[in-house]
């Protein structure tokens, strides 16, 4: 699954030790699959003892049972159009579906009792059967759990024997869900509607999201993932419709009467109940090409009829390319569907054979999206590609090892981008990003483990809980072809390869001290005595931590490359290359390969600062970005003092790459939230304006012709000149910003503004003008049928600095035919980063908590709480989370609460010393 890659789409380099090993990771991983290739057999069956009684553990399956195979039937009743009809009253829209399942299981351990799951379904009418003998057994009673285990219970006359296969037939019925998971239903609009209360184009159509435990919500099933199984499933729906789902259709579709016809679909291989999926609409295809596969991309007819879904089609079946070469291993179908769909929780989900994405992240239009649309949505379908391999072929035993899905996924995803379109030039600034937003979530003492014991995963709500920025953000090797791993097997395949090559350390040892502890250290290196040593990184000083890991260290001195160094847990060491001479600089973890910080003493930070305001080009370009992060995070945790870290930025004024200017900027955006309620902004807005101005001014002619350079990177960074320069009132860029949005204004005007512009001039000119302004940017979006033109348009209405407008905006969020609910969370987040609807957007999700959590709570809450610093927020927060039932977003409101503390503290040392900074620098 793929989470939004401004927050999650994430990768970290906390595997870098394997690497440094001499293991060659992508290497590794080909030799892995290839041992296992020739098998492919499912996971061997457990060995228990002969009988067993009592109930399962508290909320898991026993293993008594392993179902093989399932055959589904669902039939959903709802209408994909609802037509007048002269003299009749027109069809109610339905909710209702209902289906039955026969699960085939082998017994390995005799039991009475038969364990499964379901969730909100009515089911009824067991059988079931030995499948050895055609005997069935008597079903003495049957009871829906009703609490959080969902567990189904079955209870038979007599036990069924150890070594036998059985079957289980039920019936049931349920409601399509009015949230976005399980099954659940999306509206759309084809065509123009002639007049305000026209709905004959009006459409809708169901879908599935079944990730992590809502597949019991459709059908009853062992809804666990190392209870993989083959599903042969059947469609009952409209004559109109499309149904679509993970195995192959065979052979069309089956009448049965005048509105009705069922489709069914050959089994697939084995995968987990989370990877089921269907979808049934009146969507239509666009064909790629690829030497085996049949490729299908589905979107609404007016998108594919317009092309909307070439792009994305057309780039699928070169990424299925690119990884199969590269795994050596087949895609394991002869077909894969997309569907572009208007409503999905996550950007994208992987479902084996039928993956799903929101339609605004897939679809591109010529003219209207930017050139930098390609490169997510390139991006998004290698991510979800990834994972036919890593998460489908592949998969890990419990949702507490779930990284083995994320983290390599998120890895490979780099590279297939690389191949691909290798103008994006993706890897190196998405690594840097991404490792980034994996030190600020782990950097706190509420932090989790990457892998954590089954034990502390049990309920929905704590395997939610795990799809965080660290699962996305730390990496893995693995393999098991349509097995289930854990992170110990990785591990010892891991080991025969270094064995193979140079056999100098434990594995386990190495990788356990980064998947089983919280967080990561800071190196601090000394180069006068050459002394090096650890130290857990946390934001609060007042944190007593003893951890500690084995950690590879690759430094550099001008332009020399020091051979790897380990620094192991609990020890210093003294090496000869950390010892600086003739007033030289040392710089460790070169290109950023180590998932760590790194600290040193003054006169080696003072060289640094020196050489980068000299000649930062000595210095390589990953590091000038990672010197940036590291000062303002040692300054953070008061590692450093802060006035340090805000002299390293002076260097940025003559810097033209992107990778230095994103890391600043992100970096100084901790200071901005800080301190834009306070004296301190006033000189902190100067100062960012004169460093910008130079790097505005270079793109200046570009730019007010609506122009973009042909470097992929540079648009980029052009983007951020613009953003910068305008938010911080560099009078040239707001002007620019005005003039372009009054030429659109101006009544039957062609846009202008570049696609790759629109998004920052937009938000540029809302937020410096006023009510028409306002509303022309809402009627723009109400009148728009581009998903990106309309996402584009709801973060411009964000930007506005009248209260009473974005107070219009936040009420406007709770009425879904406005603003759907896949993007209220979005929407409030953005109200929430400017300065004059923070309170707003605070204030509002406590008052209708009991919808917007719908969305995506864990973001509500990061985005909300961001600028937190006061005693009287923090005394609200810790209200908030005793007050509310936040689910799966606990454990991010607790985080957001301690890092409130730190923000608190921090301001309260630093606010004088960093106002006094800001007023010399721009005296």
């Amino acid at each position: 699954m793929s989470k939004n890659p401004s927050v999650s789409k994430a990768f970290a380099a906390a595997f870098v030790v394997l690497t440094a090993s001499a293991i060659a990771g992508i290497v590794t991983m080909v030799i892995l699959y290839k041992t296992q290739i020739a098998t492919m057999n499912p996971t061997p069956r457990p060995t228990f003892p002969s009988t067993t009684t009592g109930l399962p553990p508290v909320t898991r399956l026993p293993k008594n049972l392993v179902p093989e195979r399932y055959k589904v039937l669902l039939w959903p009743r709802f209408y994909s159009q609802i037509l007048e009809e002269v003299n009749v009253t027109s069809p109610n829209q339905t909710a209702l579906f209902t289906g039955n399942t026969t699960v085939y299981f082998h017994c390995v351990q005799g039991t009475s009792s038969i364990y499964l799951h379901s969730q909100n379904l009515d089911v009824y009418g067991p059988v079931v059967s030995s499948t050895d003998t055609d005997e069935g057994i008597r079903v003495t009673r049957m009871e829906n759990h009703q609490d959080q285990t969902n567990f189904l219970e079955i209870e038979l006359d007599y036990a069924l024997k150890t070594g036998g296969n059985y079957s289980l037939f039920l019936s049931f019925r349920g409601e399509v869900s009015g949230g976005l998971e399980g099954l659940y239903g999306s509206a759309y609009e084809e065509g123009i509607p002639a007049h305000e209360d026209d709905t004959d184009t009006d459409r809708f159509l169901i879908a599935t999201s079944m990730e992590p435990t809502f597949a019991r919500r459709v059908f009853p099933c062992f809804d666990e993932p190392d209870f993989k199984a083959e599903f042969e499933v059947t469609i009952i729906h409209r004559r109109i419709t499309t149904a679509l789902a993970n195995g192959i259709n065979t052979d069309g579709a089956n009448i049965i009467d005048d509105d009705w016809k069922a489709t069914a679909f050959q089994p697939t291989p084995l995968m987990s109940t989370y990877l089921f999926a269907f979808t049934v609409s009146e969507f239509t295809p666009t064909p790629s090409s690829h030497h085996r596969v049949k490729i299908n991309t589905y979107a609404r007819p007016k998108a594919t009829a317009a092309g909307h879904a070439k792009y994305a089609a057309d780039i699928t079946g070169r990424i299925l390319d690119y990884f199969e070469r590269r795994f050596g291993i087949i895609y394991p179908q002869r077909k894969l569907d997309q569907i572009a769909l208007p409503d999905l929780i996550s950007d994208g989900m992987e479902n084996l054979g039928l993956i799903t994405y929101q339609e605004g992240e897939v679809l591109y239009e010529e003219g209207v999206s930017s050139l930098l649309d390609k490169e997510h949505i390139t991006h998004l379908i290698a991510h979800e590609l990834a994972h036919q391999w890593f998460g489908n072929l592949v998969t890990m035993k419990w949702w507490n090892d779930i990284w083995l899905n994320e983290g390599f996924a998120s890895y490979m995803t780099f590279y297939a981008v690389d191949a691909v379109e290798p103008d994006f030039k993706l890897k190196d600034i998405h690594i840097l990003n991404n490792l980034h937003s994996a030190f600020e979530a782990d950097a706190l003492a509420s932090s989790r483990p990457l892998s954590t014991s089954q034990g502390d995963v049990q309920t929905t709500s704590q395997i939610m809980e795990m799809f965080d920025t660290i699962t996305y953000c730390k990496r893995y090797l693995s393999d098991w072809k349509y097995k289930n791993t854990d992170q110990n097997i990785l591990w010892e395949y891991i080991q025969k390869a270094d064995d193979e090559s140079t056999g100098e350390r434990n594995i386990a040892e190495v990788m356990n001290s980064w998947t089983k502890q919280i967080g990561y250290p800071v190196i601090t290196i000394n180069t006068t005595s050459g002394e090096a040593f650890q130290k857990h990184f946390l934001f609060n000083d007042s944190a007593v931590s003893s951890l500690s890991w084995h950690v590879p260290i690759r430094a550099m001195k001008y332009t020399t490359l020091f051979r790897l160094i380990w620094l192991k847990p609990g020890e210093s060491a003294m090496k000869d290359e950390f010892v600086a001479t003739k007033g030289e600089w040392i710089l460790a973890n070169v290109n950023c390969t180590g998932y760590y910080r790194v600290n040193y003493n003054p006169e080696n930070w003072d060289r640094l600062i020196t050489q980068l305001q000299k000649d930062p080009r000595r210095i390589p370009l990953m590091n000038r970005g990672q010197l940036v992060d590291d000062a303002f995070n040692l300054a953070r945790a008061k590692l450093v003092n802060v006035t340090l870290a805000l002299n390293l930025t002076r260097f940025i004024r003559n810097e033209t790459e992107l990778i230095p200017w994103a890391a600043t900027i992100s970096n100084l955006g901790y200071f901005v939230r800080m301190f834009d309620r306070s004296e301190v902004y006033g000189p902190m807005q100067m100062y960012l304006r004169n460093q910008v101005e130079g790097l505005y001014n270079s793109f200046r002619n570009d730019t007010d012709n609506s122009t973009v350079p042909a470097d992929h990177s540079s648009q980029q960074i052009q983007i951020k000149a613009i953003d910068v320069a305008c938010s911080n009132e560099l009078p040239e860029c707001i002007e620019m910003a005005q003039h372009m949005y009054a030429d659109l204004m101006k009544i039957n005007s062609t846009n202008n503004i570049h696609p790759n512009l629109r998004s920052v001039i937009y938000c540029q000119a809302v937020a410096h003008g006023g009510k028409e302004e306002w509303e022309f940017a809402w009627d723009l979006y109400l009148r728009s049928s581009d998903v990106s033109e309309r996402d584009r348009l709801r973060r411009a209405l964000s930007c506005t600095k009248k209260i009473w407008l974005l107070s219009r905006y936040l009420d406007y969020t709770l009425d879904p035919e406005l603003i759907r609910l896949m993007e209220v969370a979005s929407s409030i987040s953005y109200v929430s980063r400017n300065v004059a609807g923070q309170a707003l957007a605070w204030n509002f999700i406590r008052a209708h908590w009991n919808y917007v959590r719908y969305g995506d709570p864990v973001t509500l809450i990061e985005e909300v709480t961001g600028r937190f610093s006061t005693q009287f927020e923090l005394e609200e927060l810790e209200r908030f989370v005793k007050d509310y039932d936040l689910g799966p977003a606990s454990r991010v409101a607790y985080q957001a609460i301690e890092q409130t503390a730190v923000n608190i503290q921090w301001v309260s040392e630093n606010k004088d010393v960093i106002l006094e900074w800001f007023e010399r620098e721009t005296a």
